[in-house]
């Protein structure tokens, strides 16, 4: 197994809410007569999320960024690999005690469509959660949920309305609602905002802003739009074919990527003042994304990287500490 070691970072990241180590996720596909394949959909990633911080995934479709997530909250087991919230092992807990842990750690889906059930009123989404924790039922459960429901900024007369009579932005916040009614501390938002408008985007991504500052958040941003997650997180963390490539503050990663994917993710945001848009010119990489059942030996970016010499496909760099807060896995951080 060709696992990332654990990251070497400053001493507050042992003391994060949610620390991942060396986690991998596997699936196997396939079958039949020529047996099966493994899809390395997370292969040795390590990261860590101090409380009350925002922390961006970012990375292009299938690069395992929603996996990674599923794993945390533990909607998915991992292959191999710990994952820590508030130094409990989620991966080595079972029964109650992963069960009341769990409260703690909710998710907000990709799909403000599929992830609602079009059978249920909206107060009996919401208030599904308070009663499979068995924290409120009866009248006390109806206050919570309208109150959560004012907080995102929906009427709570809607309550016994269905999904399909919501837009999509309005859907999302429902979504949203649902992961605020049990007080969590942690939030993987997946992918929240690609499946909006842009003109329902920002007020999304303020909204989650305004709620991380007035509940304590704590949250794991995944999305493939890098300008959504610099708006939104502190640090932000590159993933490229199941591995993570580089992690940054936020302002660091968007004056100065170092890696040459981070690079190229950066090359393709679009600039607002037409001048300097003009001129930019966006960086083109060759060839597709390699596929996640065969992925390339040592650096997996290397087939497509611009500045790739020898070194890059034979020996596999480790994701190191190259300035204070900086983690690039590259042989050549900073040359493009």
């Amino acid at each position: 197994m060709n696992a990332q070691p654990t990251i070497a970072v400053d001493r507050s990241l042992k003391k994060s809410l949610v620390r991942v180590e060396n986690v991998v996720k596997y699936f196997p596909v396939g079958g039949g007569l020529f047996g099966h394949s493994i899809v390395h959909a997370v292969d040795g990633v390590s990261l860590a999320i101090p409380a009350g911080e925002t922390l961006g995934l970012v990375g292009e479709s299938g690069c395992g960024k929603s996996t990674l997530g599923r794993v945390i909250v533990q909607l998915q087991p991992a292959t191999s690999g710990h994952v820590f919230f508030k130094d409990v092992d989620l991966t080595r807990v079972r029964g109650e005690k992963l069960r009341r842990t769990r409260q703690q750690i909710q998710m907000i889906f990709q799909d403000p469509y599929a992830s609602l059930n079009p059978r249920m009123t909206v107060g009996d989404i919401v208030a599904e959660p308070l009663r499979n924790f068995r924290v409120a039922r009866g009248r006390k459960a109806e206050q919570r949920v309208q109150e959560v429901m004012r907080v995102v900024g929906l009427n709570p007369n809607f309550v016994n309305r269905y999904p399909h009579e919501f837009s999509g932005g309005q859907r999302q916040r429902i979504g949203i609602a649902r992961a605020l009614v049990l007080n969590p501390s942690f939030i993987v938002a997946d992918e929240p905002v690609s499946a909006l408008d842009v003109s329902i985007q920002a007020q999304i991504v303020n909204l989650l802003e305004d709620l991380q500052e007035k509940f304590d958040l704590t949250f794991l941003f995944i999305a493939h739009d890098l300008s959504v997650v610099r708006h939104m997180s502190d640090r932000i963390a590159v993933m490229y074919l199941g591995k993570i490539v580089e992690i940054g503050p936020s302002d660091s990663i968007r004056d100065k990527p170092l890696h040459p994917y981070t690079k190229v993710l950066e090359s393709s945001v679009p600039v607002p003042d037409p001048d300097l848009e003009a001129a930019r010119r966006p960086i083109l990489l060759k060839g597709e994304i390699p596929s996640p059942v065969n992925p390339p030996s040592a650096c997996r970016f290397h087939t497509r990287c611009p500045i790739a010499e020898k070194i890059c496909s034979e020996v596999e760099p480790p994701l190191e500490m190259k300035e204070a807060g900086r983690f690039v896995a590259c042989h050549f951080p900073g040359k493009l």
